[in-house]
C-alpha cells in the first residue's frame, strides 16, 4: 500500500468503496422505510424526488465515512513508528471545488423542487371540487348541492380539487398513498389537487391482509384527540362516483334533480 495519501491509488480504493456503501445504504434505506403503496398520479412523481434525495443523503454520508474510516485505518500510527506526519499544505482546487459542487447542487435540486412542485400542484379545468371542512377532530365533506358526508369519496382517474376549510385551529390533509399533504388553516382558505389511481378495492386486495383501508389523515397536531381525526376515503370508477352523486341529490333536493332529468329529456 502506497505510504503518501496523495497516491492515485487511494482515491481509487476510496472512490470504488464510495460507490458501494452508496448503494448500500441506498438500498437499506428503502428496505428499512418502504413507502406506502401509491394510489395517485402525483405519488410516482414525489417518490422519485424522495428516491433521489434518498440517493444524494447516501452518497454525501459514504462520501464521509468512507474517506474517515479509510484514514484512519489506512494512515494510522504503527507501533514503532516515530516518524513525524506527511507533510500537507492547503489546495486551492479542492478548496473550490468544493464550494462550487455543492452550489451546483442545490441549484439543480431547486430546479427539480420548483419543477416538481409546479407539476403537483397544478390545477385544470375539469377538475371535481369537493369542500372539506376541518374540527377538532372530525372531517366533513361538502360536494355541492347539499350533499355532505364524513365520508371522502373520489372518481378514479378524475384530478379533484380539494378546498380545505377549518373551523378551529390549524389542521392538515394528508392522506399518505396519495402523497399530498396540505395545511388547513383558520381564516384562510387553503387547497390540494391530486388524481387518485386506485380503487378502494385494489387498494384493500394489496394491503387487506392487515386489514387496512384508504384514510384521510390530519398531519398537524391539532389538540388532545389529534390522534384520532381521521376519515375513510373512498375512490370509485367514475360512473359509480357520479351516479351515487346523483343518489345523494335526489334525497337533499328532490326538485333540483327532477329539473335536471327533465333538462336531458327535452334535450
Amino acid at each position: 500500500m502506497p505510504k503518501t495519501s496523495s497516491h492515485p491509488r487511494h482515491f481509487i480504493i476510496v472512490g470504488v468503496l464510495v460507490a458501494i456503501v452508496t448503494v448500500l445504504l441506498d438500498l437499506l434505506l428503502e428496505s428499512a422505510l418502504p413507502l406506502p403503496v401509491k394510489a395517485s398520479l402525483e405519488a410516482v412523481t414525489i417518490d422519485w424526488l424522495i428516491g433521489l434525495h434518498v440517493w444524494i443523503i447516501s452518497f454525501l454520508f459514504a462520501l464521509v465515512v468512507v474517506f474517515m474510516l479509510y484514514s484512519i485505518v489506512v494512515f494510522r500510527k504503527r507501533e514503532g513508528d516515530d516518524t513525524d506526519g506527511e507533510h500537507m499544505e492547503g489546495s486551492t482546487a479542492i478548496e473550490i471545488a468544493w464550494t462550487v459542487i455543492p452550489l451546483i447542487l442545490v441549484v439543480i435540486f431547486a430546479f427539480i423542487g420548483v419543477s416538481t412542485l409546479n407539476e403537483v400542484t397544478r390545477q385544470e379545468p375539469n377538475e371535481v371540487v369537493i369542500k372539506a371542512d376541518a374540527r377538532q377532530w372530525s372531517w366533513s365533506f361538502d360536494y355541492g348541492n347539499g350533499v355532505i358526508s364524513d365520508t371522502l369519496r373520489l372518481p378514479l382517474n378524475q384530478r379533484v380539487h380539494i378546498l380545505l376549510h377549518s373551523e378551529d385551529v390549524i389542521h392538515a390533509f394528508f392522506v399518505p398513498e396519495f402523497r399530498v399533504k396540505q395545511d388547513v388553516m383558520p381564516g384562510r382558505d387553503n387547497f390540494v389537487d391530486f388524481t387518485p389511481t386506485m380503487t378502494s378495492e385494489a387498494y384493500l386486495a394489496t394491503e387487506g391482509k392487515q386489514g387496512k383501508e384508504l384514510k384521510l389523515r390530519c398531519a398537524e397536531l391539532c389538540g388532545l384527540s389529534h390522534w384520532k381525526m381521521m376519515a375513510p376515503v373512498q375512490v370509485v370508477p367514475k360512473a359509480e362516483f357520479m351516479a351515487w352523486l346523483h343518489t345523494e341529490m335526489a334525497k337533499v333536493n328532490p326538485a333540483l334533480t327532477k329539473q335536471s332529468s327533465t333538462a336531458k329529456t327535452s334535450n
